[in-house]
């Protein structure tokens, strides 16, 4: 642990002394085009990313470089205050969270809002998933943290969205394939181009991996379309996804005792009950936005879609004899779909830019979950008999203004609102003699306010301050078991509820160089934390005052006309505020134990850093990227910590060209030190099966072919 400390501070330190480089290397050079792109993630046209009172990360995706395209963490890596910590357990989503918000998931994305292309990849309960994001299609991912993240709504913890990409003309194609250790391919092809009434970006992958753990397979089939139509004055963007996991296999967590002799292996009732989940999603959405007047434009989003999950679970048998207990399979089927319609204006105020945004959203997600026995006499993994059947719905209704002004030449301040209202309905069709009626509903209702300043003390200098509360919602699954093992939802769950400020600045040199700072604090009541965690199902409760803040540096770095160096560096201490008691033995139900004020909020690292050197010649390159993480907590206790760790990524490709296209071969090795760490954790669970190990030394060769026509 003190090794990677000493190397957080390393990298923290190279994080700010870059300025008197990056004043060199600016003497000739332009501005990058990155410091151009609006940020949408605030809802308006005029702001840039330079010009916004938030921390906001722009990842272009360019060529595909020496990345497989198959996962959102492949570029996250290095973005401050991200933590995308891979499984190895394709069963799950990456365990993705932003200044410590989301880190209580075991499955799934939670206290985080996603976006594909403008459409929400988020339920309107605030549980979300990235696995149908297409990273092949992608030009662009959008981060943003801080206080502004509240303008999105409910889970606003921070925002990341993906974004596709069509050209203004010409067409062009990318087919990819590779290879990787644990028997893994990477299959995948993208079309797009313009036309004179049509744009198109049509993405196309095929995922498939042995696992790098025992039990561990899993194929994902993806594909996403992008059309862009322009009637009239007005743009319409039709997107469509569609997603297939099935069977996907669930190794489970494993004890200190099983991961560090033997981090391959799968926990024993993984393979007794063929843990495994599949998941089926397909989407459709459609964006349309209309200038008209003088500066006005309307927008208006419409989506809809489908999501079924079968989950079988590692539940034992004794413990389904319970009659309240609803069954070791989940078989969730889920319809959603929503609309947002904004008017903004652009113009003038006392002869200074202004820029004002009012709307109106609402979604509606319908659930049918069923719960089933994993068990029919002696064998176990099949579906038996039903133990659960409900029909749960969930609707949110909000609203929202924005307004930004420059109102004097070098200040600017932004301010929003967003009100919101979710409600939870659930319908209980499995009553017996034994089981009760456990239908009710449940109604959530929060005012965000939020504002920024911004101070420019010249061209290339950006110093600003900004506040807001934001609020978290339990998701559907969150509710779905209650803490003392009774039947029905935790209706009594409340929201958390947050207050927010950051102060931060940020510096761009005309050659290139980037330098960002910033230091932050989230105060949270009614904090939701996990209670327990057996045999894969999470019930969860409220546990008072929680408080997250820290520090976030980031550089980017021109040395000349062939290196570049990018560095990241984030301290978060995230703790309990209050004391609560918890369970510490398997099957509790009961809490016994005190947690005391001031201990560690679990699955958080305290610092990470990243260092990523990069060489690019006329036909080759090639990169290096260390990346640091400090031990994380894995339940409230704290009596157990997974280790920290620093793991060395290589990476190398050459292009060749021809008049017919262009020729990309491309090779890394990931963990190229080949040192053991633990990948995820999962937090409380009641087993004590925290660990879920990381790859060690993996290689992955792969190959490029572009082709490109006016």
């Amino acid at each position: 642990m003190h090794a990677i400390s000493r190397f957080c501070w390393m990298v923290s330190g190279a994080a700010l002394t870059p300025a008197a480089l990056g004043e060199e290397a600016g003497a000739s050079g332009a501005a990058e085009t990155l410091d151009r792109v609006v940020v949408t993630a605030t809802r308006l046209e005029a702001v840039t990313v330079f010009d916004t009172p938030a921390s906001i990360s722009v990842v272009p995706m360019g060529d595909g470089g020496a990345r497989t395209q198959a996962a959102l963490s492949e570029v996250l890596d290095g973005v401050p205050g991200v933590q995308a910590r891979e499984r190895q357990n394709f069963a799950q989503d990456t365990q993705l969270s932003i200044r410590g918000f989301g880190a209580r998931s075991t499955f799934g994305v939670r206290g985080v809002r996603l976006y594909a292309d403008g459409v929400p990849a988020t339920m309107p309960d605030g549980q979300g998933q990235v696995s149908h994001f297409s990273m092949l299609g992608a030009d662009r991912v959008e981060v943003l943290r801080g206080p502004f993240s509240a303008l999105h709504g409910n889970s606003s913890g921070g925002v990341i969205q993906a974004w596709s990409d069509i050209p203004d003309e010409s067409h062009d194609a990318r087919l990819q394939a590779s290879l990787a250790s644990h028997d893994t391919f990477v299959l995948g092809a993208r079309l797009r181009g313009a036309g004179d009434a049509v744009g198109y970006n049509v993405a196309a992958s095929v995922f498939d991996t042995r696992g790098y753990r025992d039990h561990a397979a899993a194929r994902r089939e993806s594909l996403n379309i992008l059309l862009r139509v322009r009637p009239g004055a007005g743009t319409l963007d039709l997107v469509a996804n569609h997603f297939d996991a099935p069977d996907a296999q669930d190794p489970l967590g494993l004890t200190r005792a099983q991961a560090w002799p033997s981090p391959r292996q799968a926990a024993s009732v993984a393979t007794a009950f063929n843990t495994r989940k599949s998941v089926g999603q397909d989407q459709a959405g459609a964006v349309y936005a209309l200038p008209f007047g003088d500066g006005h434009q309307v927008r208006v989003m419409g989506y809809g879609g489908r999501r079924d999950v079968e989950q079988f679970l590692a539940l034992p048998v004794g413990a389904q004899g319970n009659p309240l207990n609803s069954g070791g399979v989940i078989d969730l089927r889920n319809t959603y779909g929503g609309a947002d319609l904004r008017w903004s204006w652009t113009g003038h105020l006392g002869d200074q830019p202004v820029e004002l945004a009012a709307g109106f959203n609402a979604d509606r997600q319908r659930q049918h979950r069923r719960g089933y026995e994993n068990f029919v006499g002696p064998a176990l993994g099949v579906r038996g008999a039903l133990r659960r059947d409900e029909r749960n719905t969930v609707r949110n209704a909000d609203q929202y203004l924005q307004a930004w002004w420059r109102f004097a030449s070098r200040w600017s301040l932004l301010a929003g609102a967003r009100r919101s209202r979710i409600t939870f309905t659930s319908r209980d069709a499995y009553v017996t003699a034994t089981n009760p009626d456990d239908s009710g509903r449940v109604v959530y209702d929060r005012t965000l306010p939020v504002a920024g300043l911004v101070f420019a003390p010249g061209d290339a200098w950006r110093l600003y301050a900004s506040w807001g509360r934001g609020f978290e919602t339990p998701t559907f699954n969150e509710l779905g078991y209650r803490a003392d093992g009774a039947a029905g939802l935790a209706l009594d769950l409340r929201p958390a509820v947050s207050r927010n400020v950051e102060l931060g600045t940020k510096w761009r040199a005309s050659g290139g160089t980037a330098v960002e700072a910033a230091v932050f604090r989230a105060d949270t009541g009614d904090e939701l934390a996990v209670a327990r965690n057996v045999g894969g199902r999470s019930s969860y409760r409220n546990v008072g005052a929680a408080r997250r803040q820290g520090l976030e540096l980031q550089s980017d770095v021109p040395l000349g006309d062939a290196w570049r160096v990018q560095v990241s560096y984030t301290w978060l201490d995230a703790t309990f505020r209050d004391s609560f008691p918890i369970c510490t033995a398997a099957g509790c139900t009961t809490p016994g134990v005190q947690v005391a004020a001031g201990t560690r909020i679990p699955g958080i690292a305290r610092q990470q850093a990243s260092l990523r050197l990069r060489w690019q010649g006329e036909r080759w390159h090639a990169a290096a990227h260390l990346v640091g993480m400090d031990d994380v907590t894995v339940n409230d206790a704290g009596s157990e910590r997974a280790p920290g760790y620093g793991l060395l990524h290589l990476e190398a490709g050459r292009d060749w060209s021809w008049s017919s296209g262009r020729l990309q071969v491309f090779a890394r090795i990931d963990n190229a030190l080949d040192r053991f760490h633990i990948g995820s954790v999962i937090v409380n669970e009641g087993n004590g099966r925290f660990y879920e190990p990381g790859a060690g030394r993996t290689f992955t060769v792969g190959a490029r072919w572009h082709w490109e026509t006016p």
